[in-house]
């Protein structure tokens, strides 16, 4: 652990000055008021901190596990970034999560044009060791030598802020329970931030993230990345056209968790492997002893480090769900699932928000479905026709007054059904405008754009949405929630103490130092 003194470095002068050092209930209440949406000002018009063209946007990685060192490698690519540090808590191991067998190192391959990399490969090898060498080797092949500089490397980010003082922008690719403390440190020290889903790991989270970006004016980003795409953009105009009439009812359906949830705390503890710090990797969370359950990608269906399914998918396609159906804030969220345990999500989850009118736009339920559950099969599909892509089992269907939409999880390759009726459509047009991709909204916001469509201000009261139901799983029950005081009003069933835990999670308490304001 660092000393005190790196809890806040010292200042540049294009850096913004912290505000101050607690956010009144007031503020915190306010602050999730309203969703901001996409600015079609660009960013420099308005005064606000940008990186000139002429020179390279310089970034940090912060969290280089498997899925840290995938966007890392997507941010290389990009020929006006500079990645110059990495960040992890771990140094090195060979034991991270892959989508496939070797994935990570044939993407590591490909990048640099290599098929002779990683021949000593022992298994899926990440951590800021490997990052900053991959970094380098990168470079190494694009950039001529007078331009290249050895990828520096760092265990703590506040270390990393404080002495790579000419850094424009952070990715927070680290385990959710780490989001809030490093997007809103790095904000407040002057840094543009591209931040990991789901955004927060608890409400509270989401409204400090909020306000950071507000009050720095600094440019944010969620890896929400349907967020540009076409298909969220069809089903807008489809849905606001009245294709299917005013949509009432929403089912979601996923396949997660691909990881073990319903567990109980192992009783066994683990030596500690060398070149990790198990006391920063906890950081806010409550110490504990080692163990091989918690990581690496397992802490997902751990309560104090995800937040289950819902956390790891849910950020998705509730992103495309509030686009579409310009959705404010649930008024309750109930849920049931399969036994609960004290401190891990259960294996398999069903919850249902329900949404108020807004304007033109009826009340709507949205229902989940994760564990390989599913809604009942639609009259409209023909015999054997799949609800999902094959080999995905996961997926949206909206239903209106007047037709149903059918489409992948992110929304994509909606249809209508039944099948001759979307033979038989004729679309709206094509009037909304198109994104040039999440990660290079966010790049050029940096450069004084306009602020992407996912920045945090416009995600708090998406992933709140999606955090009640974490909430609601726990309670076992429905509950009511008041958007304006930002508490959980009642409980279904349950005694008042189960209320008071209910409203406890909104804002758990957090390890020293690591206290959020």
């Amino acid at each position: 652990m660092l000393p005190t003194a790196f809890l806040s470095p010292p200042m540049s002068a294009h850096e913004t000055a912290p505000s101050k050092p607690q956010m009144t209930r007031r503020e915190f209440v306010g602050a999730g008021a309203a969703a901001a949406a996409l600015t079609l000002l660009p960013r420099s018009a308005l005064g606000l901190p940008t990186v000139p063209a002429s020179r390279p946007i310089r970034l940090a990685s912060i969290g280089v596990g498997a899925q840290g060192t995938r966007v890392m490698m997507d941010f290389l690519k990009f020929a006006d970034v500079r990645v110059v540090a990495v960040c992890d808590v771990n140094r090195e191991s060979s034991d991270y999560s892959e989508w496939d067998p070797g994935e990570i190192l044939e993407k590591q391959r490909k990048l640099l044009g290599d098929d002779a990399w990683g021949a000593d490969w022992k298994g899926p090898t990440c951590g800021r060791a490997p990052a900053a060498r991959l970094v380098d080797a990168y470079y190494r092949k694009t950039l001529p030598a007078g331009e290249q500089r050895p990828c520096a490397q760092y265990n703590d980010f506040r270390e990393l802020l404080a002495r790579e003082r000419d850094v424009d922008a952070v990715v927070v690719c680290t385990p959710d329970h780490w989001h809030a403390q490093i997007s809103i440190y790095a904000l407040r020290h002057g840094k543009h931030v591209f931040c990991q889903k789901a955004m927060a790991h608890t409400i509270a989270e989401c409204a400090l993230m909020a306000r950071a970006a507000r009050e720095t004016g600094l440019a944010t980003q969620v890896a929400v990345m349907n967020e540009a795409s076409d298909a969220t953009r069809h089903l807008t105009e489809w849905v606001a056209a009245g294709v299917i009439g005013p949509v009432r009812e929403v089912h979601n359906w996923s396949q997660r968790p691909y990881w073990p949830q319903g567990l109980a705390r192992p009783t066994e503890i683990q030596p500690v492997p060398d070149g990790l710090d198990w006391d920063l990797w906890l950081g806010p969370a409550p110490l504990r002893p080692f163990h091989h359950i918690y990581l690496p990608f397992v802490w997902r269906g751990w309560y104090d480090f995800g937040e289950g399914a819902i956390g790891d998918m849910a950020n998705y396609s509730f992103d495309t769900l509030f686009r579409v159906l310009r959705l404010t804030a649930p008024t309750t969220v109930e849920a049931s699932s399969t036994p609960l345990f004290p401190e891990s999500f259960p294996v398999g989850e069903l919850v249902r928000w329900e949404f108020p009118a807004r304007g033109e736009y009826p009340a709507v339920t949205i229902h989940w479905y994760d564990a390989h559950l599913r809604p009942p099969r639609p009259a409209e599909l023909a015999p054997g026709e799949l609800m999902s892509d094959p080999g995905d089992g996961e997926g949206m269907l909206f239903v209106g007054d007047r037709g149903k939409i059918l489409c992948g999880f992110e929304g994509e390759h909606p249809k209508l059904i039944p099948d001759a009726r979307q033979q038989a459509f004729n679309p709206p047009p094509d009037d909304l405008p198109k994104s040039p991709g999440a990660y290079r909204e966010w790049l050029d916001a940096i450069r004084g754009g306009p602020a992407p469509r996912a920045n945090f201000e416009f995600e708090q009261p998406v992933v709140e949405a999606l955090l009640l139901g974490c909430i609601a799983v726990r309670a076992g029950t429905k509950l009511a929630w008041d958007p304006a005081a930002k508490r959980i009003t009642s409980l279904a069933e349950g005694k008042p103490e189960d209320l008071d835990a209910a409203n406890a999670q909104i804002a758990p308490p957090r390890r020293w130092p690591w206290e959020l304001a």
